[in-house]
């Protein structure tokens, strides 16, 4: 059943910034975001007050949606990307923080998704939901995700 143009305009369409030491800066809805290729995953978490959940989620990678902002890594210094961190905020009031090498195919490659569907119903109005498929617990499972920060300002060690 497809909506009026009245009914869309009543319900405003999502939209996240993707913020912080990047070259491309850029805010970003789910139409956006269907751009990028898209992946399945079928995720089991344990849920503290509902016990074990199911879900499917389709989305594009956390990593290649980052990728294409173009990550401020310093080619001079060895491994600069390493010293990178994503925080994730959404509507739902949820946080989440990650570090680069946990999204990168060449450390950890986890396959985390920026979901635009859960159980084929799509997210367009709500936002993206950050999905951590490797996560035993949904802790890290962000709804309506507003905003992401790419910051790599964190100085080394004396």
């Amino acid at each position: 059943m497809s909506e009026s143009l009245a009914e869309r305009a009543s319900h405003p369409v999502a939209e996240l910034a993707l913020t912080g030491d990047l070259a491309h800066p850029a805010r970003l809805t789910v139409r956006h975001l269907r751009a990028w290729p898209q992946h399945r995953a079928r995720v089991s978490f344990e849920c503290a007050t509902s016990g074990v959940r199911h879900h499917r989620f389709e989305g594009p990678l956390l990593h290649e949606v980052l990728s294409g902002a173009a990550p401020a890594f310093d080619p001079v210094r060895r491994k600069d990307r390493l010293r990178f961190l994503i925080a994730v905020s959404g509507t739902d009031g949820h946080h989440a923080l990650l570090s680069w090498a946990e999204i990168d195919p060449d450390f950890a490659g986890a396959p985390v998704l920026l979901a635009l569907s859960i159980d084929s119903s799509p997210l367009d109005r709500w936002g993206p939901q950050l999905v951590l498929p490797q996560d035993r617990c949904g802790a890290r499972h962000v709804s309506g995700v507003d905003a992401i920060r790419v910051d790599g300002g964190y100085a080394a060690w004396a």
